[in-house]
């Protein structure tokens, strides 16, 4: 097996050979695009070999085994040329009748992506690279884990405001608490690149699915929508590495769907998301919502849309920042709302570099739908003794939840457990200290510092490129 670490180093550095990649952005939309096609191939390869009537919804001059599996095939400007005058428009008009969800999905990808490089020799070797990479093969596909999750702090770091990816070890975390069953349909409405669909089917899979009708029932129960391209096509990706034959999985903006048209065949039983936060909506988009909680605010909208998406006793597991479960006017209309069509039974307070590089607050809000909010559980979650902060080289893993996951069941107040009644709370405020332990003003390092100055700098960066272009 090829070393796919080196794989992706080498694509990496390619890439950055070609004039017509800018950044890592970039980079990473032309990645996201070819892997996906290559992935496809392979999956359909699979596929023919185990049903006999199988047949592609990629045309067959435009399948990946046509015109790139052969290292010696085309190159140069006759490459480019097939890219951009066959390739991307005919996949982007793709009508497929015989798998027509599946043609959406291929459509949509072509439609949110670009092909930025210029030289047809430098993509040449780009394609040689990923043929390295055979997805059918259970080691590759797995080491292929490892990498997408790279590729995820990668993008994390190219990214905008609002983009913080979720580590593994939360949306892990907060599947297995919220514990979807077989036949429960699971929804992610700001998907991101699929990280809590994919804990879900591994959760599902592991504790529930024993026969082929169990497979069938999974594979039709798991819902994604996501408005950012690039992470759109690394979800797509993810879930078909994990054997989602035809993902339900859409390249939308969930906050433009028709509030008061969701009926109860819309809704489901689980939903499981971290809402883009900071982040401020499309013009109009606010005019969606109820008069009351209509706002700027991406995460809050998003709040108010999963209580409308989920059916009755129906559960969720969310991540917020701590300015969505604070302040006045509208933010407090959305908390009662939430505190009084649903069980909002705790809250889990995370440390602030738990997504580093952001240092966010941000909070795990679990609660289910029905019945109104009596008293709130709330749990701090504590950084590993001798460890001050999160960081790249020592990230939040899911061994730290096990003291958590042991007293979700049996709950008593500690020193890092406390609860409230909702009578006692004031305007609806969830951002509730831990009563327990004095406030402690954290030190961080030199390092730590260094780099959070630096994302600060960069954030500002953009804001300031941004007013310039809207002063031109």
């Amino acid at each position: 097996m090829s070393n796919i670490n080196a794989v992706i180093t080498n694509i990496r550095n390619i890439m950055r050979q070609d004039r017509g990649i800018s950044g890592d952005a970039q980079r990473l939309e032309q990645l996201g695009w070819m892997l996906f096609l290559k992935i496809i191939d392979d999956k359909d390869q699979e596929l023919e070999l185990l049903k006999d009537d199988y047949v592609s919804v990629i045309p067959d001059d435009l399948q990946w085994r046509s015109w790139a599996a052969d290292k010696e095939g085309i190159t140069g400007e006759e490459l480019i040329k097939f890219v951009e005058a066959d390739l991307f428009p005919t996949l982007r008009k793709l009508t497929e009748t015989n798998f027509e969800q599946l043609a959406k999905i291929v459509q949509e990808v072509f439609d949110g992506n670009n092909n930025y490089m210029k030289s047809g020799y430098e993509m040449r070797k780009v394609i040689n690279k990923l043929n390295e990479i055979d997805f059918n093969k259970s080691k590759d596909k797995q080491v292929f884990g490892e990498i997408y999750e790279r590729i995820l702090t990668e993008l994390r770091d190219a990214g905008n405001k609002g983009e913080y990816y979720t580590p593994r070890a939360i949306t892990k975390f907060m599947t297995q608490m919220t514990n979807p069953k077989l036949k429960d349909k699971v929804l992610d409405p700001a998907c991101g690149t699929g990280g809590f669909l994919t804990a879900a089917i591994d959760h599902v899979r592991g504790k529930y699915v024993k026969t082929v009708k169990h497979e069938q029932i999974l594979q039709e129960s798991i819902f994604g929508w996501e408005l950012k391209p690039v992470a759109y096509v690394l979800g797509l990706t993810n879930l078909i590495l994990h054997d989602i034959d035809v993902p339900d999985y859409h390249y939308i903006d969930s906050l433009k769907t028709e509030y008061n048209g969701i009926k109860n065949k819309d809704r489901v039983e689980v939903i499981l998301a971290n809402p883009p936060f900071g982040a401020s909506v499309a013009d109009g988009v606010e005019s969606n919502f109820p008069a009351s909680f209509r706002c700027k605010e991406s995460a809050d909208l998003f709040v108010v849309l999963m209580m409308q998406l989920l059916k009755e006793n129906g559960r969720a597991a969310i991540v917020l920042p701590d300015g969505s479960i604070t302040g006045d006017g509208v933010k407090a209309r959305i908390r009662e709302r939430l505190l009084t069509s649903c069980n909002l039974h705790t809250i889990v307070r995370l440390p602030q570099t738990a997504f580093f590089p952001a240092a966010v607050s941000t909070n795990l809000l679990f609660f289910e739908k029905g019945k109104p909010t009596e008293e709130v559980w709330f749990y701090q979650h504590k950084l590993p003794d001798g460890q001050k902060s999160y960081s790249k080289t020592k990230p939040i893993r899911f061994e730290e939840f096990e003291p958590l996951v042991a007293w979700w069941g049996d709950r008593k107040e500690s020193d890092l457990a406390w609860k409230l009644r909702v009578e006692d709370l004031v305007n609806w405020d969830l951002d509730i200290k831990n009563p327990h332990v004095e406030e402690e003003e954290h030190e961080y390092s030199s390092v730590e510092l260094l780099g959070m100055l630096h994302d600060s700098f960069r954030e500002s960066d953009k804001i300031l490129g941004q007013l310039k272009k809207g002063l031109k």
